[in-house]
């Protein structure tokens, strides 16, 4: 099924710079369909370290299963990412194919296959034939190369009509090092950990220590405050390698969460994210409008979480945005049905900046033109005041459109 670019890509895409110690690869292994590009291998140099955050679902698939136990290691040599099945769901013949994916990646690189990662997306239920990797993975381990960032975002496509890439370049000590990172999801996303599939590769020489402690800490409001359709996926995996090639070049190493040369590292990669998971949201199946959720005045930040979730995930919400209605008393209805503490005489609501409502009751200065007019507009933002205290969030989604049920309708024909 062809599907339109969305709307919302972006309209500038990074070149994305080689990554010391990365080499990357894509091939048509046939996984779901034929001539497709359906698979990519990253390999790693010798002491790369990993760090991982995965799915809260109860019924994870075998490659979540399969990260979670080798990220012990805290060391990667390769990634295998297919898309097309999503190899959950799938019991004991699951398990043996990642077992046997991993196998088949550690020959071609003459490696471990626990230091193998592995990432599918796709349809659920459905036995993954790792069959299909034999050959195909030798001549992938052969072809690998520091260029085809971009090849390599396309692989890991299902629904997505974009390629999601991000890159930044920041000084770590004195020597600069490199991010880059993409990821694919465009529904089922209402991440819990991580979105559906991401990856993030730095040359820089961090243990998987810390790097770990940047991952958990990153996603909290990036990854995990995105939402499309409020289903969680059960291939959530957000991955992150460190080669440490920049240590050549003087960069410091990092082995200590409190070290001073971490911040500006630490901030650049948390802009990959946030850019990664803003692109998830652009890219909602369907979706004709991003919409940033704003929620204040809560009692705690946690609090203003749950109800920012609320409305971002609220059919009726989303379905009056893709109409370009402002219709304030569904974002009522999302903040009272979320079971925090809410005063309705103390609401106030504002579209694009323009107050609807406030005091519990329409704004006195309300212009249905006015608003209107600003409903048109690509991005919207819905800010909720709850008068009660400082808590405070921010939340990404989309709206929702009859592409949507389009899209899902048909999405295992």
């Amino acid at each position: 099924m062809a599907i339109a670019i969305s709307p919302l890509a972006p309209t500038n895409v990074p070149d994305m710079p080689r990554i010391a110690g990365v080499k990357l690869a894509t091939a048509a292994a046939g996984i779901r369909y034929q001539n497709r590009t359906d698979v990519l291998l990253a390999v790693f140099d010798k002491g790369t370290t990993v760090a991982g955050v995965f799915t809260k679902s109860k019924c994870p698939s075998a490659a979540v299963d399969w990260c979670r136990a080798k990220l012990k290691g805290g060391e990667a040599r390769a990634l295998v990412v297919n898309s097309g099945n999503a190899n959950a769901f799938t019991g004991k013949t699951g398990r043996a194919a990642t077992s046997l994916t991993a196998a088949i990646a550690a020959r071609a690189i003459e490696s471990n296959p626990g230091k193998v990662f592995l990432a599918s997306t796709g349809v659920i239920g459905e036995p993954l034939d790792a069959n299909k990797f034999d050959g195909v993975l030798d001549e992938l381990a052969k072809n690998a190369a520091p260029d085809g960032w971009h090849n390599a975002a396309r692989a890991i496509m299902t629904t997505d009509t974009f390629a999601k890439v991000s890159t930044a370049t920041v000084k770590l000590g004195k020597t600069k090092v490199r991010i880059n990172g993409m990821a694919k999801g465009a529904g089922m996303i209402a991440p819990d950990m991580a979105t559906m599939l991401a990856f993030v590769f730095t040359d820089a020489p961090i243990s998987a220590a810390v790097l770990q402690s940047l991952l958990k800490a990153g996603v909290a409001d990036t990854f995990n405050a995105v939402t499309i359709d409020g289903d969680t996926s059960t291939s959530d995996t957000l991955l992150a390698f460190a080669t440490g090639a920049a240590a050549a070049k003087g960069a410091s190493v990092i082995k200590r969460v409190n070290d001073p040369h971490l911040k500006a590292f630490a901030a650049a990669f948390h802009g990959v994210l946030a850019d990664l998971a803003e692109q998830v949201a652009r890219d909602g199946e369907g979706a004709r409008k991003l919409i940033e959720i704003l929620v204040e005045g809560a009692e705690t930040d946690k609090s203003a979480r749950k109800i920012a979730m609320s409305i971002a995930n609220s059919p009726l919400v989303k379905t009056a945005i893709a109409g370009e209605d402002a219709n304030w008393g569904r974002v009522v209805m999302a903040v009272g049905k979320a079971g925090e503490p809410a005063n309705r005489d103390k609401l106030a609501i504002a579209f694009n900046g323009i107050r609807v409502a406030t005091k519990g009751a329409r704004d006195p200065a309300y212009n249905e033109e006015q608003v209107s007019a600003s409903m048109k507009q690509p991005k919207i933002q819905i800010k909720v005041n709850l008068g009660m205290g400082k808590g405070r969030d921010r939340v990404l989604t989309c709206d929702l459109t009859k592409d949507y049920i389009a899209i899902n309708g048909d999405y295992r024909s």
